[in-house]
C-alpha cells in the first residue's frame, strides 16, 4: 500500500469528497464557456460574424471575469466558501442558458446603445450581454475552489488536490466537443446554451448536502478528529491563524506583497495562453485543415484528454522534491521552472503542420497540458504563504491580472487573424500567437523568482 493510501486509510478521506465536488464544479464551468468556442463557425454562418465580431464577443467575458475576480474573491472570502460558491455557480448557469435567446436579448438592448452612439450587430450585442453574466458568474469558481482547498488540504497535498480538481477543465473540454455539436446538429444551436447551462443547477444539490467547513462537519461526525488535525497540521498556518487579526484584509494592503505581484505576473503572461487555446482552436482547425462540426471532436478530445494529465502530474510533481527533503515552496518553484520548458514544443506546431494535422494538436497538447500543470503549482503559492482569510482576494487580484492579459490575447488574435487572412495566409498570424504561447512561462518564472526567491509566508495580516 502506497504511502498516500496509508495516510488515507488510517486518518479518513473526507476532503477528497470535497475536492470531487470542485472537481465536478469546474468541469460544469468550463463546459459552459466552451459552448460557443465550438458553435462559432455555424454562429458565423448564421449571422455573418467576423473574426474581430468574435474576438469582441470572446474579449466582453474575457474583460468582465477579469474585473469580476477582483470582486469574487473580496465576496468569497466575506460570504464564505459554501455561499460564495453556491451563489457563483447560480449565477453561471443563468448567463448560460441566456445565451439561447441572445437575439431577444440584443434587440431588447440595442435601443439604449444607440442612444450612446454605441452600434453594434444586435446577434454580436446579445451574445455580449450573455457572456458578460456568465463572466460573473465563473469569476467565483477559482477563488472559491483555492480557498476550499486551502480549508481542506495541508501544503504538502495542496497542489495534489489543485491539480485534480483543475483537471476539471480539461474533462469539460472533451466532454463539451463530443456533446455540444451533436446536440447543436440534431436540435439547434440554441438547445447546446440550454442543457449544458442547466447542469450547475444539479450540481447545487450535492453542495449543500455534502459541503461544510471542516469544524463544523467534525462536530457533526462526519469526519474524524484525526482527518481534521492533518488538515491543520502545518506549522507555519497554526503561527498565522494565532496571530490572525479578523479584520477585513484590505487590496491595498495585499499589494504591498511581493508575493502578490508574484502571482500576479504569473497570472497576466500565462493565463493568456490558456485562454487563447481554449477560444481558438477550434477557428484555427477550420482555417487551416477545414475541420468543423463533429469532425472536430476527435482532435479536440485528444488533446484536453492530455491537458488532464498534466493537470494532475503537474499537481503531484512537486512532491517528487519534497519527498527528497527540499521545501514546499523551493520545490513548487523547482516544478514550475521544469514546467514551464514544455510550452516550447509548441513553436514547432505551424512548421510541422504542413505534414499533419495531428503535430499541432499534438504539440499544441503538450503546451496545454503545461499550462495545467503550471496553473495547478501557482495557484498553490497563494495558500502557500498567505493566511486563510486572504486567499480568495489575492486570487481575484491575480485572477483579474491574468483575464487582463486574456484581453490582449484575444484582441491581438482577432487582429492578426483578420490582418493576414485579408493578405491570404491566415496562418502566419497563428505563428506569430504560438510564437508567445510557448515562450510565456519561462518570461513569468524568471519574474516571480525575482520577486519571491525564497518562501516567506504572510503572518501580519
Amino acid at each position: 500500500m502506497s504511502k498516500f493510501n496509508e495516510i488515507n486509510e488510517k486518518i479518513g478521506k473526507y476532503r477528497w469528497t470535497i475536492c470531487a465536488l470542485l472537481f465536478f464544479a469546474t468541469t460544469v464551468n468550463y463546459l459552459d464557456r466552451q459552448v460557443l468556442s465550438l458553435l462559432m463557425p455555424d454562429l458565423v454562418l448564421e449571422f455573418g460574424w467576423t473574426n474581430s465580431d468574435y474576438a469582441n464577443i470572446a474579449a466582453v467575458f474575457q474583460f468582465t471575469y477579469a474585473i469580476a475576480m477582483l470582486f469574487a474573491g473580496r465576496l468569497i472570502d466575506w460570504l464564505g466558501t459554501k455561499r460564495g460558491y453556491a451563489v457563483a455557480l447560480t449565477l453561471w448557469s443563468i448567463g448560460a442558458v441566456m445565451h439561447a435567446g441572445s437575439i431577444w436579448i440584443g434587440t431588447g438592448v440595442a435601443p439604449v446603445f444607440e442612444l450612446i452612439g454605441i452600434l453594434v450587430p444586435i446577434s454580436v450585442l446579445g451574445f455580449m450581454v450573455s457572456r458578460f453574466v456568465l463572466a460573473i458568474g465563473e469569476s467565483g469558481n477559482f477563488p472559491a475552489a483555492i480557498k476550499t482547498i486551502a480549508e481542506w488540504f495541508p501544503k504538502k497535498e495542496r497542489s495534489l488536490a489543485t491539480g485534480i480538481f483543475n483537471s476539471g477543465a480539461n474533462i469539460g473540454a472533451i466532454l463539451a466537443p463530443l456533446s455540444v455539436p451533436w446536440i447543436a446538429e440534431h436540435m439547434g444551436w440554441q438547445w447546446a446554451f440550454i442543457i449544458v447551462g442547466g447542469i450547475g443547477f444539479a450540481w447545487l444539490g450535492f453542495w449543500f448536502i455534502i459541503y461544510d467547513s471542516p469544524k463544523k462537519l467534525l462536530a457533526k461526525g462526519k469526519i474524524t478528529q484525526s482527518e481534521y488535525d492533518y488538515i491543520h497540521s502545518d506549522k507555519d498556518e497554526q503561527l498565522i491563524e494565532k496571530n490572525e487579526v479578523k479584520e477585513k484584509v484590505s487590496w491595498f494592503k495585499l499589494l504591498t506583497y511581493r508575493q502578490t505581484w508574484s502571482f500576479v505576473f504569473g497570472k497576466f503572461l500565462t493565463d493568456g495562453v490558456w485562454w487563447f487555446f481554449l477560444f481558438w482552436l477550434p477557428a484555427y482547425l477550420k482555417a487551416q485543415y477545414d475541420i468543423t462540426g463533429s469532425e472536430i471532436m476527435l482532435p479536440l478530445g485528444v488533446l484536453y484528454s492530455m491537458t488532464m494529465i498534466g493537470s494532475i502530474g503537474g499537481g503531484w510533481f512537486p512532491t517528487f522534491f519534497i519527498n527528497k527533503g527540499m521545501e514546499t515552496y523551493k520545490a513548487r518553484l523547482m516544478a514550475m521552472l521544469v514546467i514551464a520548458v514544455f510550452p516550447l514544443v509548441v513553436l514547432a506546431a505551424q512548421p510541422l503542420g504542413v505534414i499533419s494535422m495531428w503535430f499541432p494538436v499534438l504539440l499544441i497538447g503538450i503546451g496545454a497540458s503545461a499550462h495545467q500543470a503550471w496553473s495547478a503549482n501557482l495557484f498553490t503559492t497563494v495558500s502557500d504563504m498567505f493566511p486563510k482569510k486572504a486567499v480568495a482576494s489575492v486570487i481575484g487580484i491575480g485572477g483579474m491580472a491574468g483575464g487582463i492579459g486574456g484581453v490582449l490575447i484575444t484582441k491581438v488574435g482577432g487582429y492578426l487573424f483578420d490582418y493576414y487572412e485579408a493578405l491570404g495566409h491566415v496562418t502566419t498570424g497563428y505563428t506569430i500567437m504560438f510564437a508567445f504561447c510557448a515562450e510565456a512561462y519561462l518570461i513569468a518564472w524568471a519574474i516571480m523568482k525575482l520577486l519571491v526567491p525564497k518562501f516567506k509566508a504572510i503572518t501580519d495580516l
